[in-house]
């Protein structure tokens, strides 16, 4: 396996790239699939390596799956009789294969689902989905590393509220109650791109879910749903990243099929950092005239600025004009990226949740290791503004969400291969 990235510095991107479907978004709705009896197809589905794990471990549940890259489409037929167990060696791979809970509960009365791998980037607890589906009447516990959860009886509708709006909770508590008996409200419900996405996936198979976008959701139980087909849309984050690497080399890329009304607050602190962002047909123009200004962020749910976009907040900043503040709300693991950017000279103190970073006009090349797919996108884009080599290890994180990564900044004029 070619495991890492040789980027030379001194880039700056030019160019245009095309967003494929949201890694969030398709993974989520491949689980979702579970629900439903028949074939059911995604398109717009990244051509990332969390797709083929999700695949294999639908198949290993007894579906057909099978993922045509050349046309972006995922087509999974489901079985009327399921396997309830999703295995470790699997789900510790992908945290998103806690997904398939909601759906094995709802349609078999019961799941063990191991408990989930994937990013480094601090504790993400299973409490509130096991407290939603013990709401919607299951019992639910961990035991020996496997979530279990049991409703032979079937789910019954409930008045839930999430201490936290965790997008795993939300999606796994409406994906358990649209076939659960009566009426579930969930408040306080996550409200990314991705949850409407999977909403209206849901509808599509005859759902009733109403409140999509909003803090509050009212999903009215229904007895069966149908195979569908659907586009996933367009990923914010690999969206955000293009344009932070505009902005932080220096350059003007044109990212195509993209949503730029998903990326609001991002965007706006690109503008005060001193990018110009105009409208294109398809998307948006991200162009950097200058050496960036230091700007503070915060990250937060959705609406306010991604936690998956904090590493690449913090490499603008790290070559900045000026001095700026970083303040990680949600994952705290997540400044384990910072370590190594310090490696490649940035400066940077960290203080529980808070970055204070000081803008040096150059960094300087040194080995480095992904921890995280995020982490492994904004160390690369920092090696585009070092000096000489740099090589940063953990190459398959990035895999896990940005499909022909290397390739793409090659054709924006990037010198980043893959090595041994």
């Amino acid at each position: 396996m070619r495991d890492r990235f040789k980027v030379v510095g001194g880039a700056h991107l030019r160019g245009d790239v095309s967003v494929t479907g949201a890694k969030n978004s398709a993974l989520k709705l491949m689980a979702a699939s579970l629900l439903a009896t028949g074939k059911t197809t995604i398109t717009n589905v990244p051509d990332i390596a969390d797709v083929d794990i999700m695949s294999e471990l639908l198949t290993r549940l007894g579906c057909l799956t099978h993922f045509d890259r050349a046309t972006s489409t995922v087509t999974i037929d489901v079985p009327e009789k399921l396997g309830h167990r999703a295995d470790y060696d699997l789900v510790r791979k992908m945290r998103a294969s806690i997904n398939v809970l909601g759906p094995l509960v709802a349609r078999l009365g019961e799941a063990e689902v191991a408990l989930p791998g994937g990013d480094a980037i601090g504790s993400r607890g299973l409490d509130f989905h096991i407290k939603g589906l013990t709401e919607l009447g299951a019992t639910a516990h961990n035991e020996h590393g496997y979530v279990i959860a049991e409703a032979k009886g079937g789910l019954t509708g409930a008045a839930i509220s999430l201490d936290f709006p965790s997008v795993g909770a939300t999606e796994n508590i409406m994906t358990a109650a649209v076939l659960a008996r009566g009426t579930t409200t969930l408040d306080n419900a996550a409200r990314e791109p991705d949850i409407v996405d999977l909403g209206n996936f849901l509808i599509a198979m005859g759902a009733d879910i109403s409140g999509l976008g909003s803090p509050t959701l009212t999903i009215n139980g229904v007895t069966q749903l149908h195979p569908t087909t659907h586009a996933t849309l367009p990923d914010r984050i690999v969206t955000g990243t293009w344009a932070f690497a505009a902005a932080i080399t220096q350059g003007d890329i044109a990212i195509h099929h993209c949503n730029p009304e998903h990326l609001e607050v991002p965007l706006d602190k690109l503008v005060a950092a001193g990018a110009v962002i105009t409208s294109i047909k398809d998307g948006i123009r991200i162009k950097m005239d200058r050496r960036p200004s230091s700007v503070d962020f915060a990250t937060l749910p959705y609406p306010g600025f991604p936690t998956d976009l904090q590493p690449m907040a913090i490499t603008m900043n790290a070559i900045a004009d000026g001095d700026a503040i970083v303040t990680e709300n949600v994952f705290e693991g997540r400044f384990m990226f910072v370590n190594e950017l310090m490696r490649l000279g940035a400066k940077i103190r960290v203080d529980g949740h808070h970055a204070a970073i000081t803008g040096i006009s150059q960094l300087s090349s040194a080995p480095v290791i992904a921890t995280d797919i995020r982490a492994g996108a904004g160390l690369v884009i920092a090696g585009l503004v070092a000096d000489g080599t740099t090589f940063v290890e953990g190459a398959y994180h990035v895999d896990r969400g940005y499909p022909q990564f290397a390739e793409q900044l090659q054709a924006l004029g990037a010198d980043v291969t893959r090595v041994d």
